[in-house]
């Protein structure tokens, strides 16, 4: 009898966190901002303004160097605007306590079978790691964009300097006429030089957010040439040569793993089909005639 009284409270809670969590959160912080906005217009001098919630409680219940990863990828990831780190310590908060539920609720309704036990034991991690998980597979993808990006990119900025143009002019003009996460990275280190921060400390955090090795190349060349004052249009045309020919290496790699990366499902999906299409006709007229 409790069994069956936990079945449905624990399905309840399960779907009250799960709209919680796919609405809840999103709709509050909207509605601050909006009310924000309402209140803006309504009296631009007044200070009595609500702030969308912080999810203190979320950041308190993260250890420091569970929030260090997350920043890190959340930097990786280009830090996406609609996913504030509080809002991902919440969501994190809320993915681990629905699994937990689920887990619960499975278990309630299967009296404690093994299988269900080990889902719900994959679940809690899973669940409570997942904000992780997509920030760590949207800055993968990122990567691989600005190495892709890089190469033009320093051929744009090559021909703007020999036109001349300076080096952080060129770097401008790159990042408003690009269009990617490169040109977006390129934007934001002039506006940290543009407020003051030291050119070689702009383009070291430049190499850390982005952590694509090319990149660190490059970043760490015109570093040297500021120093060492070395003509920045030689730097920018040997860069943009030695980018060039990365990317034909790693784009005739990709091509090579190719055979390797299609034998697997060749021998799950497709030999099976033309053994049977094959074959098939013959095994049955042999066992027709000897049966």
């Amino acid at each position: 009898m409790t069994a069956l009284l936990l079945g449905p409270l624990l399905l309840a809670a399960a779907a009250a966190m799960a709209i919680w969590l796919a609405v809840g959160v999103r709709w509050g912080g909207d509605r601050m901002v909006r009310e924000n906005l309402r209140i803006g217009l309504l009296s631009a001098t007044s200070t009595d303004v609500r702030e969308a919630p912080d999810f203190g409680w979320a950041q308190r219940l993260t250890t420091g160097k569970g929030r260090e990863r997350l920043e890190t990828l959340y930097s990786k990831a280009g830090r996406p605007a609609g996913w504030p780190i509080p809002r991902l310590l919440a969501y994190k908060t809320y993915a681990l306590g629905a699994a937990l539920l689920v887990g619960l609720l499975l278990l309630s309704l299967t009296g404690g079978n093994g299988m269900i036990l080990l889902m719900t034991v994959v679940m809690v991690p899973v669940g409570y790691f997942l904000p992780e998980l997509l920030l760590y597979s949207r800055g993968i993808e990122r990567q691989k964009a600005i190495g892709l990006e890089l190469a033009d990119t320093l051929d744009q900025m090559m021909i703007a300097v020999e036109a001349g143009l300076g080096f952080e002019s060129a770097m401008a003009r790159a990042g408003h006429n690009g269009k990617g996460p490169l040109a977006e990275e390129l934007v934001r280190t002039l506006q940290e030089m543009r407020v003051g921060i030291p050119r070689r400390d702009a383009y070291l955090a430049l190499e850390q957010r982005t952590d694509v090795p090319d990149l660190r190349q490059f970043t760490r060349a015109v570093i040297q040439a500021d120093a060492y004052g070395i003509s920045i249009a030689s730097v920018l045309r040997t860069q943009a040569n030695e980018m060039r020919i990365k990317r034909k290496q790693r784009a005739e790699e990709a091509a090579q793993k190719i055979p390797t990366k299609i034998l697997l499902p060749l021998m799950l999906f497709i030999l099976p089909v033309l053994f049977i299409a094959v074959l098939g006709p013959t095994v049955i007229n042999v066992l027709n005639t000897f049966l």
